[in-house]
């Protein structure tokens, strides 16, 4: 036992120094490497280090180079900038010498104006004492030569002048009878062509009018007996009417009934009512004739003022003129194409207040010009001029606002509107004159003539569109302004108008409008 534990101890003793002098070379390589491991350190620091000093001293280079080009570049731009105010400062100089020279110049102007008005002023001083004393020289001279020439003429110089302007007083009066007679020789040699001319474009303006509206009334008679008592002996009887009303009474061989013919209705009615009267009482010789006719005549004239009062109420305008009640009572016994023009204005008052409520115009306005756009009409036969113009007249002698006066003067489209007023009754007018039945047209018919009338200009060239307004009053035709010019739009417009009257059937007359314009049109956005 005492052998094994010393081989044991042997054995132990040897591993314990194997182990000793592994570690002792153990700890000898890892001295070793970290002195390697710190040279390398020391080595890669420096290598840094020096690396890093190069890129600095790179960063010092290039900012000094940047400093030195922005030095550079800022010395360059102050000697442009010198240069500049040089150049500047030299134009300055040279203006500054150019207003010094005129400024002597304008100097020396100015002293020499003056020195100019010194010397006006003192030769007009000059000239006024010679004028002065010219003046008197010739004074005395022409009081010399005139009592030299009253001597000589044994005339004063009042009678010389009064003979003188006698004188030229007749020559003037033989000079203007010369031309009184050259002209009355002249109006005798052209007055039928003349007259011709007017009575021809007369006819041509109202003869369809008067064709078109009532121009006979008849009167019922209780027998044929009573047309021998109408004419009376040799025909005194009748004579006596006709006289009295200026009415033409027709007796033919209609039973039980004579005519009354006349292009106005009120003596129209006064010659009926009369004879009524007349049939009625019996009595029939000229006297009891004219008794009646004055007799109805003024119960007449009380009716036309109550019909202009109750249309003027019905419509509530009870401020009317009373002379414009009596003309608008006067329109009871009026008609145009037929249509009672009493009635028609009533109708165009009512539509021109209805639209103006419906459009928030000034319904007053409208409905007094609607109610009184035709008043010309009352007058239009014994005065001269449209009734257009007769109308405006009217209103504004009977103190019409200018605002009613421009509703009624444009219900014809004679005058452009500048109201809203003025266009409803413009379409209140075409609305009652047109509808049908109104003027004694069907609706067929009208519609038929418009749609002809529109149709006139197809295949005519440059022509874009074309409307029939004003109930076939007017026909407008809107052209091509690049296809047709100016010049040609006024043949276009006669040559249409030849057409329409050769080929087509119309009451009154219609207007041809030709409209060329050209337009630009853009959107701002």
């Amino acid at each position: 036992m005492v052998a094994i534990f010393a081989v044991v101890g042997v054995v132990f003793f040897i591993l314990g120094a194997k182990a000793r002098s592994v570690a002792a070379e153990v700890k000898a390589l890892a001295e070793i490497e970290a002195k390697r491991l710190l040279e390398e350190s020391r080595l890669k620091a420096e290598e840094t280090k020096r690396r890093a000093e190069a890129e600095a001293q790179r960063a010092d280079l290039d900012a000094k180079e940047k400093f030195l080009k922005a030095r550079e570049a800022a010395d360059n731009e102050l000697a442009r900038r010198r240069s500049e105010l040089t150049e500047i400062e030299k134009r300055l100089l040279q203006k500054e010498e150019t207003l010094d020279k005129k400024i002597s110049t304008v100097e020396r102007r100015e002293q020499d104006s003056e020195n100019r008005a010194q010397n006006l002023n003192k030769r007009e001083k000059r000239l006024s004492e010679i004028e002065a004393e010219a003046e008197a020289k010739a004074e005395a001279l022409i009081g010399e030569q005139r009592a030299k020439l009253e001597k000589i003429a044994g005339l004063t110089a009042e009678q010389a002048k009064r003979d003188l302007i006698r004188e030229l007083e007749n020559e003037a009066r033989l000079e203007a009878t010369g031309l009184v007679r050259r002209i009355e020789e002249d109006a005798v040699e052209n007055a039928n062509q003349k007259a011709r001319r007017i009575i021809s474009m007369t006819i041509q303006r109202m003869a369809s009018e008067h064709v078109v509206e009532n121009t006979v009334s008849v009167v019922d008679l209780p027998s044929d007996d009573m047309k021998g008592r109408i004419i009376g002996r040799e025909g005194r009887n009748i004579r006596a009417i006709e006289s009295a009303t200026g009415v033409d009474i027709i007796i033919d061989d209609t039973p039980e009934a004579i005519l009354l013919s006349s292009f106005d209705p009120i003596r129209r009615e006064v010659a009926r009512m009369a004879l009524e009267r007349l049939l009625q009482d019996g009595r029939i010789h000229p006297a009891r004739i004219e008794e009646i006719v004055e007799k109805v005549r003024s119960e007449l004239w009380e009716r036309i003022r109550q019909a202009g009062e109750a249309a003027a109420y019905e419509m509530g305008i009870p401020d009317l003129h009373p002379e414009l009640v009596k003309l608008l009572g006067r329109l009871k016994y009026r008609t145009s194409y037929g249509q009672n023009v009493l009635q028609h204005s009533l109708e165009v008052a009512w539509a021109a207040c209805h639209i103006a409520s419906e459009l928030k115009a000034d319904v007053t306005v409208a409905k007094r010009a609607g109610l009184l756009h035709d008043i010309g009409k009352a007058i239009d036969r014994e005065q001269e001029g449209t009734h257009l113009e007769l109308g405006r007249q009217l209103l504004k002698k009977y103190g019409e606002t200018e605002a009613v006066i421009h509703g009624m003067e444009c219900h014809h489209g004679d005058y452009e509107p500048r109201t809203v007023e003025a266009v409803i009754v413009n379409a209140a007018d075409a609305v009652s004159a047109a509808r049908p039945g109104a003027r004694r047209e069907i609706l067929e018919t009208y519609v038929k003539r418009l749609e002809k009338l529109e149709k006139m200009t197809d295949g005519v060239k440059g022509v874009e569109r074309t409307f029939a307004i004003q109930a076939g009053r007017e026909l407008r035709v809107i052209v091509d302004p690049k296809q047709i010019s100016d010049d040609e739009c006024f043949w276009l417009s006669k040559d249409l108008a030849k057409r329409i009257q050769a080929e087509l059937q119309y009451p009154g007359q219609i207007r041809v409008t030709v409209l060329r314009e050209t337009r630009a049109v853009e959107y701002a956005k």
